[in-house]
């Protein structure tokens, strides 16, 4: 075939296109890429093209494993980090406390009554008595004698190409070490976010570490006489934009309505969602344009979405 052919072909092919059905195209075929230049068409507000994003399912949204994969292994700790991993994971969540002597540890509950047994505050005990409990007899024999991790041991767990949650469970108190945390990991800065329900906590880490993406965390409240939800799209967008964040990150069960996303979606933030362990929930917030969705079972989820 002439160069002349070759042209006429390739317009031939391009010309029935539209620019959405083309970028698509070169979407698939660079699917390494779609996680990364999903947030970034988000960010940059670019509508039309993110119109397309929000018609892919699973490989598009970004599948982060909550508290590791804590459906099959105990929360929180280092086996369900890594097997979040292994489950093959976009990102991992965990939370973090100070402990009484100033260590990062990884915990969600206030007290360690739940995990280990043991009814006390985890900033009231050092990080020698938190390592001492036993938090993964209570997921069953197998993981007698599993201990509460620092933040440092998970960090270093985190993969080229993925990044982890870090949800702040306590105040801004914890701001200066966890900025000797990521520093010490060697991570880079888009391998990191930090979210938080305290908002005070979100502004300070956004100031303290401007290249870490930040996102306020919320659930909702729903007014059974009006059936009005608060908070709205418009006050969290207000808030995210007030504190220079890239978006927020909330209950899935206030996400009913997709003009929610539009909202979201046109001020130029990022929407992620939590906990989700239904695949038809996520098929819905897939279609809806979701960002990433939180899960106990990576894998599972992953594969019933497809």
């Amino acid at each position: 075939m002439s160069q002349h052919g070759v042209m006429t072909h390739i317009s031939a092919w391009l010309e029935p296109l539209t620019r959405a059905v083309y970028i698509r195209r070169l979407f698939l075929e660079f699917s390494c890429c779609i996680l990364p230049m999903k947030r970034f068409l988000t960010r940059t507000g670019l509508g039309c093209t993110l119109a397309f994003c929000q018609q892919l399912t699973a490989d598009d949204v970004e599948i982060v494993a909550h508290r590791g994969a804590s459906y099959d292994a105990p929360e929180n700790t280092l086996e369900s980090v890594k097997l979040g991993w292994e489950q093959g994971a976009d990102a991992v969540e965990v939370d973090v406390y100070l402990s009484k002597d100033g260590y990062i540890v990884v915990h969600h509950d206030s007290d360690t009554k739940k995990t280990a047994g043991v009814n006390r505050k985890v900033v009231d005990q050092t990080l020698a008595e938190l390592q001492q409990l036993d938090v993964g007899a209570r997921k069953g024999a197998k993981w007698n004698g599993v201990r509460i991790p620092e933040l440092d041991d998970v960090l270093v767990t985190i993969p080229e190409g993925k990044r982890m949650f870090v949800e702040v469970k306590c105040g801004p108190e914890i701001i200066p070490s966890l900025a000797k945390a990521f520093e010490k990991s060697g991570k880079k800065a888009e391998q990191l976010v930090v979210i938080c329900f305290d908002y005070e906590v979100v502004k300070q880490a956004k100031a303290r570490f401007p290249r870490i993406e930040c996102f306020y965390l919320s659930s909702f409240k729903e007014d059974k006489k009006t059936g009005v939800q608060t908070p709205s799209a418009e006050k969290l967008i207000a808030m995210a934009k007030a504190a220079n964040i890239e978006g927020i990150n909330v209950s899935y069960k206030g996400l009913g309505d997709k003009a929610f996303f539009d909202k979201v979606k046109a001020a130029g933030l990022e929407l992620f969602t939590w906990t989700v362990n239904s695949p038809a929930e996520a098929k819905r917030l897939a279609k809806f344009g979701i960002n990433g969705i939180t899960t106990d079972r990576p894998a599972w989820l992953r594969e019933r979405m497809k």
